[in-house]
């Protein structure tokens, strides 16, 4: 099974071939193709590459399915005693990919 690890967004994430991905929002329409240069690993029957930073000439291509937001989350702060509270919502950006092809170097 081949796999590969790419960095988008400030975090990591294990990728196989047809998989579908939710990262942070990437400026992209929905069916375009993106290419991440960034490869921290590659794995496949023959084993493990890992990069120093990155694995060098390898790269992972993937389709923007949509755009969407994720759930709601809640920002609640209350100081006891004081009656003051604060309440505040917010909705992450996010972007769903399909991974296409691995190309090792």
């Amino acid at each position: 099974m081949t796999f590969a690890v790419i960095r988008t967004g400030g975090k990591q994430y294990r990728v196989t071939p047809n998989a579908v991905l939710t990262v942070e929002r990437l400026e992209a329409e929905p069916g375009a193709t993106i290419t991440f240069h960034d490869v921290l690993a590659l794995g496949n029957e023959a084993g493990l590459t890992v990069g120093a930073p990155t694995v060098p000439g390898a790269s992972v291509t993937a389709t923007v399915v949509e755009q969407n937001r994720g759930q709601k989350i809640i920002i609640f702060k209350k100081r006891r005693r004081k009656n003051s509270r604060r309440k505040a919502g917010h909705r992450q950006h996010q972007t769903v990919l399909r991974i296409g092809d691995i190309a090792s170097a």
